[in-house]
């Protein structure tokens, strides 16, 4: 056997196997303490609500170990299961030539991708979230999203795998500096452009109304010293009963955005710190930081990419027979992740420390215990588990456990 494809299921197995342990330990640790409101929010949260989010978290996961096991035998299939070969033989064989085969390739594998993966994210939408009233989405407005999301990712399929294809044709040598170069661009693009051509698509975004809670954030804002497009409020009460907020953007197309549903349930000055919050990840750059530790690691893995596609037996030897440029690029978005699972609890540190500072900068420009009472609100609303288990949490979360983010607030 090649000594690809022993990496390859060598990855696979001890990637599975890792999260699949994950998993236990997080569904062993809530069910352990299920029972008992950890000591910080007695008082403030029920024992009804510290169960039901238990149970709700424990829900997740298990759907988590149902997608686990599809993204494994997806892996399987398309590889050495020859699912991939066979998709690309099918459109060899009407000889549109490289550059229109290569991107119907493309486009046929993700779209097909999408379609498998539908109908784990139905059971999610229509029987997890709505079993613990979260879901206020219909039938309707889950086509609707889902037709869109289609249309937007074979968009950028068609385009970005053509663009990508020309240029590992023109510069054979150099392709993967070339394509690192644009993806990098058609990611500043996407995040420039999302919050007013992407997102208005999917929802309905209004300013922030005149009164109490909008002086407060016009103040804050002021205070800052933050230049934006301005605080708009997003309806996701037509999906999910979930509250939030986020910035996006970059540029003069940065914008803050708050959902509904988290006006409705948070006093101004609670809301304003979750806002601050929000200007603490734009005023200490963190989408920046994230967007440039992106570029250097899709630079470093076209530039792997490029020296190994030079080798004809590495195709075979992940069930490709006929190497191509497509067919590079897809075993590329096949193989990266179970090699690159050991960096992941990297990067949920890296975004919990981001969180952490946000946290501090909202602190300092607004109230510390405002935000703290936001917090243990959201927690409490959105059936956030208190007693995460301690590895999983360090492998997985992007946010701190609700009780170590709470103590360094002081709340």
């Amino acid at each position: 056997m090649h000594p690809a494809t022993l990496t390859f299921l060598a990855a696979l197995a001890l990637g599975t196997a890792l999260r699949a342990a994950l998993a236990a330990r997080q569904l062993r640790h809530l069910a352990a303490h299920r029972g008992a409101v950890p000591r910080a929010f007695v008082g403030a949260v029920s024992e009804a609500a510290h169960a039901c989010a238990a149970d709700y978290t424990a829900a997740r996961v298990r759907h988590g170990l149902a997608a686990l096991a599809l993204g494994l035998l997806l892996a399987l299939a398309w590889t050495l299961g020859g699912a991939l070969e066979t998709l690309d033989a099918a459109w060899r064989a009407l000889a549109l030539g490289p550059l229109a085969t290569g991107v119907a390739v493309l486009v046929s594998f993700t779209l097909l991708g999408e379609l498998i993966e539908l109908p784990l994210e139905a059971w999610r939408t229509f029987r997890l979230e709505a079993r613990f009233g979260f879901n206020r989405s219909t039938p309707a407005r889950f086509v609707s999203d889902t037709f869109k999301g289609l249309v937007l990712a074979l968009a950028l399929t068609a385009a970005l795998g053509a663009s990508a294809l020309w240029l590992m044709a023109a510069e054979p040598q150099r392709w993967w500096l070339w394509v690192w170069a644009l993806l990098v661009a058609a990611s500043l693009l996407m995040t420039w452009a999302y919050p007013t051509l992407i997102a208005p698509w999917f929802n309905r975004f209004r300013a922030l109304e005149p009164g109490p809670l909008r002086e407060r954030v016009e103040a804050l804002v002021a205070r800052c010293g933050f230049r934006s497009e301005g605080v708009f409020v997003m309806d996701a009460s037509t999906r999910s009963a979930h509250g939030n907020a986020y910035f996006t953007g970059l540029g003069s197309a940065k914008r803050i955005v708050l959902f509904d549903t988290l006006i409705e349930r948070l006093a101004p000055d609670e809301v304003e710190a979750v806002l601050a919050h929000e200007l603490g990840h734009a005023r200490l750059h963190h989408v920046g930081q994230r967007l440039v530790l992106s570029a250097l690691g899709s630079l470093v893995l076209l530039w792997a990419t490029a020296r190994l596609v030079q080798d004809p037996t590495l195709f075979a030897a992940l069930g490709v027979t006929t190497p191509s440029a497509h067919a590079a690029l897809l075993l590329l978005t096949l193989v990266a992740p179970p090699l690159l699972l050991p960096l992941k609890p990297l990067g949920a540190w890296w975004s919990r420390r981001h969180e952490f500072e946000a946290d501090a900068y909202a602190r300092q420009t607004s109230d510390g215990a405002a935000l703290g009472r936001a917090l243990v609100a959201l927690y409490r609303d959105n059936a956030t588990t208190l007693t995460p288990d301690p590895w999983y949490s360090a492998f997985h979360d992007s946010h701190p456990p609700p009780a170590a983010r709470l103590a360094r607030l002081g709340a």
